[in-house]
């Protein structure tokens, strides 16, 4: 691989990293709240807030809230963590210079642009377009590190 995509690969690599990170701290995070009065933690903090749990948008959250059971909170947090991981693995191999994760950090990347497109439709504003940027940014980066590669479609190195 050409040297100068060197850094930019190990750039996306710490991003991914970071997204993983965050991710097992939102694991753990949703842990901390098994076996807890959601609810009443929920009221507490709409009063901390001043707002009016019987409000729209405030009753919302209450409903959702009381609807989450520590079944649920243990399924979120281990689709938290299997994220994470996959995040934590992409960034090892990127950092690596490795085929497979270039591969995996493109499509993974390609998948969200319809999504970034139809959110940007839908709601324009410079957090949607920032993030269609540096999403597609990346996909074309991953692109031409394995066209410099010479890489075809196999996970190996």
């Amino acid at each position: 691989m050409v040297s100068t995509a060197r850094p930019a690969l190990r750039t996306v690599a710490l991003f991914e990293a970071a997204k993983g990170l965050l991710a097992i701290v939102g694991a753990s995070g949703l842990l901390a709240f098994a076996h807890r009065d959601l609810q009443a933690m929920a009221l507490r903090l709409l009063e901390h807030l001043h707002l009016n749990p019987a409000a729209r948008y405030p009753h919302i959250f209450v409903q959702a809230v009381e609807h989450l059971q520590d079944q649920r909170l243990g399924l979120l947090a281990l689709g938290a963590a299997a994220y994470a991981l996959l995040r934590l693995a992409e960034a090892y191999g990127l950092w690596q210079g490795r085929a497979w994760a270039e591969w995996l950090a493109a499509a993974s990347g390609a998948v969200y642009l319809p999504l970034e497109v139809a959110e940007l439709l839908h709601r324009p504003g410079w957090l949607s377009a920032s993030l269609l940027l540096l999403n597609a940014g990346i996909v074309v980066l991953m692109l031409r590190a394995l066209r410099q590669r010479g890489a075809r479609p196999r996970w190996r190195s």
